[in-house]
């Protein structure tokens, strides 16, 4: 990887973790897929985002897609960010009064994440059910600290539980994710998350953000990892 140049520091504060001790990775890609003037961009995490600690993010060039971005911590790749060719796919609205009860109130790998987690009284608070259709759904009370990394964050988990099973915790490894439309604070928007394919430790799925109209106005491909 040829680096072009050192943008900025980016600073992953501590209450958007996802475990207890490293980034939530929805969040973490959001703030550098912003940092990319593109409609869809694409972010891979190398390693645990750390929390509270400076990223230097440099610019380099990417065949063909023009320039990406990596993020490295004590010398450390952390992440890097390019512009994706496709938009990504998304499931079907759904009605989240639907959705069976949140299995991560009962079994939960890391239940103080800053998206997802019953034990936060100060995160998004969105907790997906599973669907009768397959999938979950989940109501999102939007923020009134919204912006495009925060909607990255919703994105992330609804798309995480149609795969995380009792005794098989998943974490975030790549995301693809078009952020059409930022919501605005107090709506009630929907989230759907949907599995798509698993092979070995890797999950594949796809989410995405509806409007209290029912519009989508964003939507993201992932891959997880099972550790």
């Amino acid at each position: 990887m040829n680096s072009c140049g050192r943008l900025a520091n980016v600073i992953v504060a501590a209450r958007f973790n996802g475990p207890p001790a490293t980034g939530n990775g929805g969040y973490t890609a959001g703030l550098l897929a912003t940092m990319i003037a593109a409609p869809t961009v694409t972010v891979t995490l190398r390693r645990p985002p750390p929390l509270d600690t400076p990223y230097q993010v440099m610019s380099y060039q990417v065949e063909e897609a023009g320039d990406g971005l990596a993020a490295y911590c004590d010398g450390e790749l952390i992440a890097t960010a390019v512009p994706a060719r496709d938009r990504p796919g998304a499931p079907d609205w759904a009605d989240p009064a639907t959705a069976g009860e949140y299995p991560g109130f009962t079994d939960h790998p890391f239940p103080t994440c800053y998206v997802c987690g019953p034990k936060r009284d100060d995160g998004l608070g969105i907790y997906p059910g599973p669907l009768p259709s397959g999938g979950t759904a989940g109501v999102w009370r939007v923020p009134g600290d919204v912006g495009p990394a925060t909607v990255w964050a919703a994105l992330d988990c609804p798309g995480g539980w149609a795969i995380i099973s009792p005794g098989r915790p998943y974490v975030l490894g790549r995301i693809t994710g078009a952020v059409g439309e930022v919501p605005e604070p107090g709506q009630e928007c929907v989230v759907i998350g949907e599995c798509t394919g698993v092979e070995g430790r890797k999950g594949f799925v796809r989410s995405g953000l509806f409007a209290p109209d029912r519009r989508l106005i964003a939507a993201a491909e992932a891959v997880w990892i099972a550790v």
